[in-house]
C-alpha cells in the first residue's frame, strides 16, 4: 500500500518524568560501598542510553547519478539539523540516538561514512550532518541490500550506546541483483528484533541500463522492510527528495507509522518476486 508523508501529520513521542531511588544505607563496608557506587553506575547506564539507534545504509551504486547522491547527502544532512527534527528528539524520553551513516553497492561494498554518533541537541546534529557533507561523493557497480542488511545487524553489537530500538535504514534505486537474496538478511534482521524501513527511489523512469523495475515501492514493501511499526516513503518527485528524506527520519525517531500502515509481508505474496533483480541480472549477463 502506497501512501503519502505529510511532515505536518508526524506525531512526536510525549516526553517522560523519571524519578530517583535512594538506597538504604548498609551496616558494613562492602554493602556501603556498593550503595554509594549503584548511584554512579545507574547514571553510566542512563548516560549510554539513548531513545534509538539508527543505522542509515545508502545506496550508491551506478544506477544513482551524481546529482541525485549529492541531493540525497544533503537531504541527510538537512534532516538532522531540521527543526522538525530537533523538537522530535527533544520530546523523547532520554532526548537522544546513536546514528551511524554507510554507504553500500555490491554485496561485498559497503563503506562507513559516520561511525557511531550520538545526537542530543543542535551541536552533535551539526556535527554529524557536516561530517557526512564533507566526504567525497562514491559510485560503485551492483546492488545488494542483503549485502547491506547484513552488514548493518553487527554494527549494533558496536554501538556503544542502548537504545529502546534498533532500526535500519534502506535507501536505494533499484532492487536486489548481487549477493544473497535479500529476504534471507531481512528475516535474519527482524529475528534479532531490529526494524527495517525502506526509501525507495524512484524518480526516473524505469530503464534497461540501469535494472529499475516498475513499483520498486512495492518491492521495499513486500521484499525488504519489516518489524514492528515498519513502513516505506517512496521518492517520486526529484523536486521532493530532502522532504521526503526528512519526514522519514521523523517518523523514525518519533517512533511512529504511517496513518495508512503497510500489510506486512507475511500476510501475502509479494506483489514483485523477490529475486527481480536477480533474475534480470541473470537474463542479461548471464551471471
Amino acid at each position: 500500500m502506497r501512501w503519502c508523508v505529510s511532515i505536518g501529520a508526524v506525531l512526536v513521542l510525549g516526553a517522560m518524568a523519571g524519578g530517583d531511588v535512594a538506597g538504604l544505607a548498609a551496616p558494613n563496608p562492602k554493602a556501603q560501598f556498593a550503595t554509594q557506587s549503584a548511584p554512579r553506575l545507574a547514571a553510566k547506564d542512563a548516560a549510554a542510553s539513548v531513545d534509538v539507534e539508527l543505522i542509515l545504509a545508502v545506496d550508491v551504486s551506478y544506477s544513482m547519478d551524481m546529482d541525485e547522491l549529492a541531493i540525497q547527502r544533503e537531504g541527510y544532512a538537512q534532516a538532522i539539523v531540521s527543526k522538525e527534527f530537533l523538537q522530535a528528539l527533544k520530546s523523547l524520553p532520554n532526548g537522544k540516538i546513536a546514528v551511524t551513516y554507510f554507504e553500500w553497492a555490491a554485496s561485498s561494498d559497503q563503506k562507513i561514512i559516520i561511525p557511531w554518533r550520538l545526537i542530543d541537541g543542535p551541536e552533535t546534529a551539526d556535527a554529524v550532518a557536516s561530517e557526512i557533507m564533507k566526504t567525497p561523493i562514491r559510485r560503485a557497480s551492483r546492488t545488494s541490500i542483503s549485502g547491506a542488511i547484513n552488514f548493518a545487524m553487527p554494527l549494533f553489537d558496536e554501538n556503544p550506546y542502548r537504545g529502546l530500538r534498533r532500526v535500519i535504514d534502506i535507501s536505494g534505486d533499484g532492487p536486489n541483483n548481487n549477493g544473497a537474496p535479500v529476504t534471507g538478511a531481512r528475516d535474519a534482521a527482524l529475528e534479532k528484533g531490529i526494524v527495517i524501513n525502506g526509501l525507495p527511489i524512484m524518480v526516473k523512469e524505469p530503464s534497461y541500463s540501469t535494472m529499475d523495475i516498475d513499483n520498486l515501492d512495492f518491492y521495499y514493501e513486500d521484499c525488504v522492510i519489516g518489524g514492528p511499526g515498519s513502513f516505506v516513503v517512496s521518492i517520486k518527485d526529484r523536486e521532493k527528495f530532502k522532504e521526503a528524506i526528512r519526514a522519514k527520519l521523523l517518523l523514525e525517531v518519533a517512533g511512529r507509522t504511517p496513518e495508512r500502515p503497510i500489510v506486512p509481508a507475511a500476510t501475502r505474496e509479494p506483489r514483485v518476486p523477490c529475486l527481480i533483480g536477480e533474475k534480470i541480472w541473470q537474463d542479461r549477463w548471464g551471471r
